[in-house]
């Protein structure tokens, strides 16, 4: 089964079962969590994606956001999960911007399981090059 049968066989699987999801954790288990395995992510692997990862921010303590995905033992994408039911807001972005300002990641996902809002950074550094003339 090539890729997009299985996201096909994945928005049919959203369609039955949303309405019966009525948590956060349900919604990680049932959508986002598959989700994640459909794009080829080891869900299992800690060495890759890691559940509740600590992003502490400034005095703020024990700050985790629900998942990051890991690359050579830094963040590159973290993922924060609402229960299928909400409606994603700016509070729930801002939540999320805080945890993604204080990592290394370059990418932040916010997510209900069927709605997703994304964050990038596109910093780079500029070096300063003396001119040959």
């Amino acid at each position: 089964m090539d890729f997009s049968e299985q996201l096909s066989q994945f928005a049919s699987r959203i369609s039955r079962l949303k309405d019966s999801i009525a948590t956060e954790e349900a919604t990680k288990t049932s959508l986002i969590l598959p989700f994640f395995q459909l794009l080829g992510y080891d869900i299992f692997n800690p060495f890759e994606f890691v559940p509740e990862f600590t992003a502490d921010i400034g005095t703020k303590k024990g700050e985790k956001v629900d998942y990051a995905i890991l690359m050579s033992n830094d963040p590159i994408i973290l993922i924060e999960a609402k229960p299928v039911n909400t409606e994603l807001s700016h509070t729930h972005t801002s939540q999320l911007y805080r945890y993604f300002s204080v990592t290394k990641a370059r990418f932040a996902i916010l997510t209900n399981g069927i709605v997703s809002v994304f964050i990038l950074t596109l910093k780079r550094q500029i070096k300063w090059m003396p001119s040959l003339f």
